[in-house]
């Protein structure tokens, strides 16, 4: 099956003159239109991987330092009605908007309502000679689960992406844009649908209005939390449902009622995981001098024979059998 729809664009193969007004009219048709300038235009350098989700669309770009303003005017010839959240990923930008203005650092988001007239200014490093980046998520805002009003106050808002719901959404959009292709065409919805989660969990998390957000959505925010908990807790031999459930401040019955629906309960989820991570590193040619009891004290195996039991349910063979398997031919075993 094909992978996801990206749209990959480069600056540097258009002739230098061309460049801006590519770069102009892509930008603008991702977003909305903008009034843009740079000190850059004679030879502006740019990339950017476009990602459709199927109504949400996300983008990783790098670019030369601009300003960009979205008009009154702007708006009245089109009004698209999406917000974008935006990561600074280098550099340093700035968002403009009724009267206020806010830096947003590397590491934090930023919301835009492209609706309403704002300045954005994004600066690379060493005075803008070097590129800055970011990633971006744009979507309608009908698909947002809070209301207009409330949303409304995060105007230049910076939401931190380092902690909490906003270092969920960051690894999240990281990852999908990073390596797009990685996932199938048929993934879109569900990624979609992540994607927006976390977006909601973020906003309400910083407009203190978590209780607003409808009950499939808390549900879906907090299965999302616990996978991203255990994903970053698999070393800890004392990783356990009770564990899991103390962390998120949920009662253990809680804890499996949320798994219910799902195709393995917390304790399979916790063990497929670790056993993907020692299938890899028995697998991995540079760890081959460890032992098998080694690498699954490492993901939280600390009984031998539980660990080599499980390894040979899941993938039928011995732990050692499987590495002894992926060595090329004529290799000897390790001493």
């Amino acid at each position: 099956m094909s992978g996801l729809h990206v749209e990959s664009l480069d600056t540097t193969r258009r002739p230098k003159a061309e460049r801006w007004a590519y770069f102009t009219e892509i930008a603008s048709r991702v977003s909305a239109p903008m009034a843009m300038d740079s000190e850059h235009t004679a030879d502006f350098r740019a990339s950017a991987d476009i990602i459709a989700l199927g109504g949400i669309e996300l983008s990783r770009f790098r670019y030369q330092s601009l300003v960009g303003r979205r008009t009154p005017r702007l708006i009245r010839q089109a009004d698209p009605e999406v917000y974008q959240v935006a990561l600074t990923l280098s550099g340093t930008s700035s968002i403009g908007a009724r009267r206020a203005t806010n830096t947003i650092p590397v590491g934090d988001f930023t919301l835009l309502d492209w609706g309403r007239p704002h300045e954005l200014l994004h600066l690379g490093r060493d005075d803008g000679r070097q590129p800055t980046s970011s990633v971006t998520a744009l979507f309608p805002r009908s698909r947002l689960p809070l209301h207009p009003d409330r949303v409304d106050r995060l105007a230049t808002a910076r939401m931190p992406g380092t902690e909490g719901p906003g270092a969920l959404l960051a690894r999240h959009l990281d990852q999908i844009t990073r390596h797009p292709r990685q996932f199938r065409a048929a993934d879109a919805p569900h990624l979609a649908d992540i994607t927006l989660t976390l977006i909601s969990l973020l906003l309400a998390r910083h407009l203190d209005a978590e209780t607003a957000l409808p009950a499939e959505v808390r549900q879906q925010a907090l299965l999302i939390q616990v996978h991203d908990f255990i994903e970053r807790h698999l070393a800890d031999p004392d990783l356990s449902p009770q564990s899991v459930a103390d962390a998120h401040h949920v009662a253990l019955r809680t804890l499996h009622r949320l798994f219910a629906d799902q195709d393995e309960s917390v304790s399979g989820a916790i063990r497929r995981r670790r056993l993907e991570r020692c299938r890899r590193d028995l697998a991995d040619l540079l760890l081959q001098g460890q032992t098998v009891h080694a690498v699954a004290a490492r993901w939280g195996f600390r009984d031998k024979a539980h660990f080599s039991r499980a390894f040979r349910a899941a993938y039928g063979v011995s732990p050692r059998a499987w590495r002894e398997g992926q060595r090329p031919e004529g290799d000897p075993p390790p001493g």
